[in-house]
């Protein structure tokens, strides 16, 4: 729970997402804003959260605030469709929406391509409508919407005012939507485009079961066919084999009955 002296409302519970490229400071920023080190947070540029993960404080008003923090954009060493499908996963944790989505950036590097191929991926993704709650540092889709958070400093007032100017922009961007959280209707195409990739993807799969079927089947077939074969060439050299010894009998039977009419004269 935020205790700080100082008086922070939010009217209302809200719920906050966290997004960004990875090493960008996604964690400690969450950690700053619920004011406890909740979130793994490392100093190295290695992705430390690969999982959406939720955490909550409660405001001195009484109101509920939820903080999802979600894996970098753009590391991809689990895969890519395991990156879409947990930023899809944070929707089953913000069950009434999500009233802001802070893209966090860093101020020690400059906003690179890669950051600017960040916020287009957003925007792919969610459609522009993503924009209409996003909070992010100069970016004119947002309406210029900035909060600078310095995730090191120990000075109480000053985590207490910069979370109230956070706040304040969130307050700002739910009354411009009309009070009306990010929910999973307006994520409804994006759930249609990967339940088409996993379609693909399986297709993909099953073709190439299809593929080692039939080359199994014509392996099996042809090791059948070999099998035949020797054991045509086996018999053909029995055969073969048998045919002096068959010689050799009818000779000694011609011959003991010329002995036998020998004797009998």
């Amino acid at each position: 729970m935020i205790t700080d002296d100082c008086e922070i409302s939010i009217n209302g519970d809200r719920t906050l997402r966290l997004v960004g490229r990875t090493g960008d400071g996604k964690s400690a920023t969450g950690n700053s804003i619920l004011g406890t080190k909740a979130f793994k947070s490392m100093h190295c540029s290695s992705c430390v959260t690969t999982a959406c993960q939720l955490h909550t404080t409660q405001l001195q008003d009484g109101n509920i605030l939820n903080v999802i923090d979600t894996p970098g954009l753009f590391d991809f060493s689990c895969g890519p469709d395991f990156v879409v499908k947990e930023l899809v996963k944070c929707f089953n944790l913000a069950k009434d929406g999500i009233h802001a989505v802070l893209l966090v950036l860093s101020v020690r590097t400059r906003f690179s391509r890669e950051e600017h191929a960040s916020v287009q991926c957003l925007l792919n993704l969610f459609e522009s409508k993503i924009s209409d709650y996003m909070i992010v540092e100069a970016l004119k889709q947002c309406g210029n919407r900035q909060v600078l958070f310095d995730n090191k400093t120990h000075d109480p007032l000053k985590k207490a005012d910069q979370l109230r100017n956070l706040l304040l922009h969130v307050n700002l961007v739910v009354e411009k939507n009309g009070g009306k959280p990010y929910t999973t209707y307006l994520f409804k195409e994006l759930k249609v485009k990967l339940s088409l990739r996993g379609m693909r993807h399986l297709e993909a799969e099953l073709a190439k079961e299809r593929v080692a079927r039939l080359e199994a089947e014509k392996s099996a077939e042809a090791a059948l066919m070999n099998l035949e074969n020797k054991r045509r060439l086996m018999r053909d050299i029995y055969r073969y084999r048998q045919r002096p010894m068959v010689a050799d009998k009818l000779q000694e039977r011609k011959l003991e009955s010329s002995a036998g009419m020998c004797r009998i004269l």
